[in-house]
């Protein structure tokens, strides 16, 4: 509590720089929080990817019997974008 600096009054009267107070407030993750975070984000977009594909396979009967404007091209890119999303976060989380 010794070594703490009291501010002037003139300091405390200016507002700080936001874009300071950002990077300073910003820390670095440790190695095993990316790593969780990441792998967390690449293990959903695995299982959005495999369970998705296989409902639409096992739903498809009845998707193409409903003469929807959506077919099975559409949905398969829906999936497959959702998936590359998310594991396109998990890269990102896994390298910042």
């Amino acid at each position: 509590m010794g070594g703490d600096k009291i501010p002037s009054l003139q300091s405390l009267d200016k507002p700080e720089d936001l874009k300071t107070l950002l990077k300073e407030d910003r820390g670095e993750d440790c190695l095993g929080c990316k790593v969780v975070g990441g792998g967390a984000f690449l293990g959903l977009a695995a299982y959005s990817y495999l369970s998705g594909q296989s409902q639409l396979e096992r739903q498809k009967a009845k998707i193409l019997a409903s003469k929807s404007m959506f077919g099975m091209r559409s949905r398969k890119l829906g999936i497959t974008g959702i998936s590359l999303g998310l594991a396109w976060m998990g890269l990102w989380r896994l390298l910042k």
